[in-house]
């Protein structure tokens, strides 16, 4: 929870932003391809910001399945201490990459969908 909620709203407010800079700068592009790299920024903003949360969730996570529970036993600023003792301020974007090829289409479509149907829904009359 610690992670998913900044992620979201960093997402969303990078997101906001861009789009509305992008609609004031070039107000004839197509809003699918606009909201797909729009999207795509907000997610390398959002993972780019909470990337070290996570990993270090997935570093207690994998050392207490593991049986090495030295590491879950410091707790979360404990984790953050030793990744950054042992493999400097680095270490805590270790597979940040990896993690950009997976959000950053993902988090592109799933604002052009969002973007798609709120137009569609838009278009429904009431009754």
């Amino acid at each position: 929870m610690q992670g998913v909620g900044p992620n979201l709203a960093i997402s969303f407010s990078v997101y906001d932003t861009v789009r509305s800079y992008w609609h004031y700068r070039r107000p004839d592009d197509s809003t699918g391809l606009v909201s797909l790299a729009c999207g795509s920024l907000s997610g390398i903003a959002s993972s780019t910001v909470t990337f070290p949360l996570d990993l270090v969730r997935r570093r207690m996570q994998l050392e207490g399945a593991g049986g090495r529970a030295l590491v879950y036993k410091m707790g979360l600023f404990g984790t953050f201490r030793h990744i950054i003792r042992t493999e400097g301020l680095r270490g805590l974007y270790r597979g940040i990459l990896i993690e950009y090829y997976k959000v950053v289409p993902g988090v592109g479509i799933v604002f052009m969908t969002y973007e798609k149907l709120n137009q569609l829904l838009s278009n429904i009359p009431e009754s």
